[in-house]
């Protein structure tokens, strides 16, 4: 029995290009789909294939997830944005990506789910800033947006509420509120 999943990416008019490719289409997109759906390595997924009778090697499992992962994900949203909650919990921390540091901008909605997240080297009014503007791009204006005692996300705030303001937006500032604990959801 073919799965919901097969079953939509196979028959709907999708661009996926499986030219020169060893194995059907079906197992590369179980394949990928496994990865992305569950917490399974490569090793994992090249097993549960071997116990069905192909024998592949992670590292393919690999690129086809690189190659294939962007592709199902821009079909499926396919310009539908998820809706999510108007009190936002935002913060920073500071990661390492391939031996450099880097900040890394998050917000979480009241109820835990990811709104957008930006990596970036700094940590200025200008950083905050421009990832505030990329989710209320892609998710619209918040009620309440929740900080730490950061300034850098304090001004940007600042500034977008002085924008909406002067923008004549009725009704559109965000409250802001500076707790240092309450949005350790994030």
């Amino acid at each position: 029995m073919i799965d919901l999943f097969l079953y939509l990416t196979l028959s709907s008019p999708m661009t996926l290009n499986f030219a020169n490719k060893q194995f059907p289409p079906a197992t590369i997109l179980m394949a990928v789909r496994w990865y992305a759906a569950y917490k399974l390595s490569y090793r994992d997924i090249e097993e549960l294939l071997a116990e069905r009778g192909v024998q592949e090697d992670h590292a393919t499992i690999h690129r086809w997830v690189l190659e294939y992962a962007p592709q199902l994900e821009a079909a499926f949203l396919n310009g539908k944005k998820r809706a999510v909650s108007g009190s936002w919990r935002m913060d920073e921390t500071y990661i390492k990506v391939k031996g450099r540091w880097y900040y890394l901008y998050r917000a979480v909605d009241k109820y835990g789910d990811t709104i957008d997240f930006m990596l970036t080297e700094k940590r200025d009014e200008a950083a905050a800033r421009s990832f505030f503007d990329k989710a209320i791009g892609q998710h619209g204006l918040p009620e309440k947006v929740v900080i730490d005692k950061s300034g850098s996300n304090a001004a940007a705030l600042d500034s977008l509420n002085w924008q909406i303001w002067f923008a004549g937006i009725i009704g559109g500032f965000i409250e802001v509120l500076q707790v240092k604990y309450l949005n350790n959801i994030v």
